[in-house]
C-alpha cells in the first residue's frame, strides 16, 4: 500500500463516466466505470445507464455507444445504492472531476442521496507534477506516459488509464511528493461545524469576492420589530444591481442576524475558501474565523481586476470584522503643488471632499491625516535637503537662516544661497515618486475584462456592466466619491486591461 492509500484508508475510486452531452441537471448520464482501489487489491464495475434523452450522433460516433446499447440498460435511480457503495468513503479520482463529480452528484440529489466524496483531478495533478508541460488532457497524458489504450471513450476504460497515471507517477516520483500534491489539491479542509457543506460544493475555482458571515449576538429578527431593521435587512447586503457583473453574480440576502466577517478575493474561489480553513488549527485567526462563520456567500466575476474592485467596495460598506485593509478613510488629504501672488511655489494640504481627485495635476500623495501628511513632507524635506521654512512647516527664522541651514540639512533657499527656482525643481523632483495618476480621457472609459466591462470616469469605479442596457444605467448613474484603494487598483487596470471609448 503507498503512502497516499495509507492517507485514504476508505480507498480509491478512479471514475469517468460518459453521457449524451445535456446538462447535469437533466439524466445525460449513459455509463459509468469505477476502479476500485484499497488493500484489498483492485476491483473494476461499470454499466450503461438510460438517459432521458436520446444520444446525439456527435456523441455516438465518439463513444461508440448509441440509443439501441442504452434502450434496456437501467435508470440511475435503480442503480444509485450500488453506485453509492462503490464510491463512498473513497478518495474520487477524475479527470476533468469537475465534470464527472458534477454529474454523478446532481444523479444522486435526484435519486435522494448526499454524495461529499474527496474529489482529486487527474488533470489538477499531472499539472502540479509536470508543470514544464502545457498540456494535460488523456490523450496527452497516454502519449506521454506511454499508458495502454482500451476502449478509449467507454467509461471503464478510461478509468483504468486514470488507474495507470497513478501507477506510473508512482514509479517517477517519492510516494511523500505525490502525497503532499494530492494534499494540497485536495485541501483537506476541517470544515467549520456550523457549516453547511453543501455550500462548499457549490463554490466554482473561478475568479470572485467571497463572503463569511456569522451570528449577531442578541440582534435576531424579532416578531413586531423595527421596521427600519427590517427593511435593511431586506435589501441585498451584495450591493445594487448597477454594481453588479449580471449572470455572473450568485447571491443571496443576507438576514439580519447575519453578521459580515470577513469578504476576500481569488482568482480561484473554492481553493482559496478551502485554505482557510485547511489552516485553521495553525493561525489563531484562521481559527477565530472558522469558529464563528455560519454561512458563505460568493460572487464571481470575469477577472482578478473585477474581483479586486468588487472586494474593495463590499469591504468599505460591509465592514466585516476580520478585515483590517480597505476599510473606509474619510478624511483622505493631500497635498496641491501652486503658485502664489509672486509666482513662487507653495504646498498646500488640501481635503478629498474639496478636490476633484484624478481632474487635477498638480496633488501628491494621498494621507489619513494632517499629521501623516506632515511627517511625510518633513521626510522628503530631510532626504532632499529641503528648507522646512519654505515649505510651511516652520516659521521663518527671525535671523533669515533656518536651523536646517545650520545643521547642514538645508541649502539656502531661506537666506538667497540658492534660488528660489532651483529649490522648486528640486522640491518637484521630491515630489514626483508620490504624484497623483492624472486622468488624461475626457470623460469615462471601459476597461473590457472577459466579457464584462468596468466602467471608469476619473479614477472612480461606476461599476460592471456585462450588456448595452446596463452600461447605459452605470453611465446615468453618476460618479461615485473617491476612493484611495479603488484608485490603486484601477492606476494598475488601465495599464492591463484593454481601454474602450464609451
Amino acid at each position: 500500500m503507498t503512502p497516499t492509500l495509507r492517507s485514504f484508508p476508505g480507498g480509491l475510486a478512479f471514475v469517468d463516466i460518459e453521457t449524451t452531452g445535456g446538462p447535469a441537471q437533466r439524466e445525460s448520464i449513459t455509463e459509468i466505470g469505477i476502479v476500485q482501489v484499497d488493500e484489498d487489491g483492485v476491483r473494476e464495475w461499470s454499466t450503461l445507464v438510460r438517459p432521458a434523452s436520446r444520444i446525439p450522433e456527435t456523441i455516438q460516433r465518439l463513444t461508440g455507444i448509441d440509443d439501441d446499447m442504452v434502450a434496456d440498460a437501467p435508470r440511475f435511480e435503480d442503480i444509485a445504492d450500488e453506485v453509492f457503495d462503490r464510491l463512498d468513503g473513497r478518495l474520487f479520482v477524475a479527470h476533468n472531476a469537475r465534470f464527472d463529480h458534477g454529474h454523478l452528484r446532481a444523479a444522486f440529489r435526484r435519486a435522494g442521496l448526499d454524495m461529499r466524496p474527496q474529489v482529486l483531478c487527474t488533470v489538477k495533478l499531472s499539472r502540479r507534477l509536470f508543470p514544464d508541460h502545457r498540456r494535460h488532457g488523456l490523450d496527452h497524458l497516454i502519449e506521454r506516459h506511454g499508458l495502454a489504450v482500451a476502449d478509449r471513450h467507454r467509461a471503464l476504460g478510461d478509468a483504468r488509464l486514470l488507474w495507470q497515471f497513478w501507477q506510473k507517477i508512482h514509479e517517477r516520483f517519492p510516494p511523500a511528493h505525490i502525497d503532499a500534491a494530492v494534499r494540497e489539491l485536495i485541501g483537506h479542509p476541517s470544515l467549520p461545524p456550523h457549516l453547511d457543506p453543501e455550500q462548499i460544493a457549490d463554490l466554482p475555482d473561478t475568479p470572485g469576492v467571497y463572503l463569511f458571515y456569522g451570528e449577531r449576538g442578541g440582534e435576531s429578527s424579532q416578531p413586531g420589530g423595527n421596521d427600519e431593521a427590517d427593511a435593511e435587512a431586506e435589501a441585498d447586503p451584495l450591493g445594487p444591481g448597477r454594481a453588479r457583473t449580471g449572470a455572473r453574480d450568485r447571491k443571496r440576502h443576507a438576514p439580519l442576524q447575519d453578521l459580515p466577517l470577513y469578504i476576500g478575493k481569488s482568482t480561484r474561489l473554492r481553493s482559496r475558501v478551502l485554505s482557510h480553513f485547511a489552516a485553521d488549527h495553525s493561525s489563531d485567526r484562521e481559527l477565530s474565523l472558522s469558529q464563528q462563520v455560519r454561512r458563505i456567500e460568493w460572487i464571481a466575476t470575469a477577472g482578478e481586476i473585477g474581483a479586486l474592485l468588487k472586494e474593495a467596495e463590499l469591504v468599505k460598506r460591509l465592514q466585516p470584522t476580520h478585515n483590517r485593509q480597505l476599510r473606509r478613510n474619510r478624511e483622505l488629504c493631500t497635498w496641491r503643488l501652486a503658485t502664489d501672488i509672486v509666482g513662487d511655489w507653495r504646498l498646500e494640504l488640501v481635503h478629498a471632499a474639496d478636490l476633484d481627485f484624478g481632474r487635477r495635476d498638480d496633488l501628491y500623495g494621498f494621507f489619513r491625516t494632517r499629521r501623516e501628511a506632515t511627517n511625510r513632507l518633513r521626510a522628503l524635506a530631510r532626504d532632499h535637503a529641503l528648507c522646512p521654512p519654505l515649505l510651511g512647516l516652520e516659521k521663518p527664522p527671525q535671523g533669515a537662516r533656518c536651523f536646517d541651514f545650520q545643521l547642514k540639512r538645508c541649502r539656502g533657499a531661506c537666506h538667497g544661497s540658492e534660488s528660489p527656482q532651483a529649490h522648486a525643481l528640486r522640491l518637484i523632483e521630491a515630489l514626483h515618486a508620490l504624484k497623483v495618476e492624472h486622468w488624461t480621457w475626457p470623460g469615462p472609459i471601459g476597461l473590457r475584462e472577459g466579457s464584462a466591462i468596468h466602467v471608469v470616469d476619473g479614477w472612480r469605479w461606476l461599476g460592471t456592466a456585462t450588456d448595452e442596457a446596463m452600461l447605459a444605467d452605470l453611465l446615468e448613474a453618476g460618479r461615485p466619491a473617491f476612493d484611495h484603494d479603488i484608485y490603486k487598483i484601477l492606476v494598475k487596470a488601465v495599464r492591463r486591461l484593454p481601454v474602450v471609448k464609451l
